[in-house]
């Protein structure tokens, strides 16, 4: 089992989350995914900072949370990315857990459970698959420069990759069955955080 202060693990599993809430009083549970993922499946008392708002206030971030931070999201991607951007700040604590919010609740964890929809993951990875597969079927039975829009798709992922950014989870975002809830503005999500004592 890890401690938030060890700086050679930077994740946790399940039951150590669950062992924490139970043991500790100061334990932050940070969710950086967008509010309608949130609202879909969260922790029990977790803070939703969607990761857009944790890169544009990382110190005011850091400066709100204690010692004893836990990032979620649905892969762990997007919870580490915010705690490498919490690290920059001198925050070295923070830690991500394993599997995330899913992972949490299939280990009987105390989670809240809203109207479902797709981890942004699951859409991208959707999207992907069925432009790759447009472009080649189109580049058969069309023409064969239509096989480029798969080799753009490619290209993208693995620039995606690279660059650990998601333009197409960002466009994604947006779309209408992914704004259910609307991300929290910096002011409402930053004073939501308890105040680290």
């Amino acid at each position: 089992m890890s401690t938030p202060t060890d700086t050679t693990t930077n994740v946790i599993d399940a039951d150590t989350l669950k062992a924490w809430i139970q043991r500790h009083d100061d334990v932050v549970i940070m969710d950086v995914r967008s509010a309608a993922e949130f609202e879909s499946l969260h922790i029990r008392g977790s803070y939703n900072v969607p990761l857009q708002l944790v890169a544009e206030h990382t110190e005011d971030v850091a400066q709100r949370v204690g010692r004893r931070v836990v990032l979620v999201c649905h892969s762990g991607v997007r919870a580490e990315q915010a705690r490498q951007r919490l690290h920059e700040v001198g925050l070295d604590s923070a830690v991500v857990l394993d599997g995330g919010a899913p992972a949490f609740a299939a280990a009987g964890g105390e989670v809240v459970r809203g109207e479902q929809r797709w981890a942004m993951d699951r859409q991208v990875r959707m999207v992907a698959g069925t432009l790759v597969t447009t472009g080649l079927l189109a580049g058969e039975l069309i023409s064969p420069k239509l096989r480029l829009l798969a080799g753009a798709v490619g290209a993208g992922l693995a620039f995606s990759a690279a660059t650990n950014t998601c333009a197409m989870g960002a466009a994604l975002a947006k779309m209408p069955w992914n704004r259910g809830a609307q991300d929290p503005d910096a002011s409402v999500a930053l004073g939501r955080l308890p105040q680290a004592g």
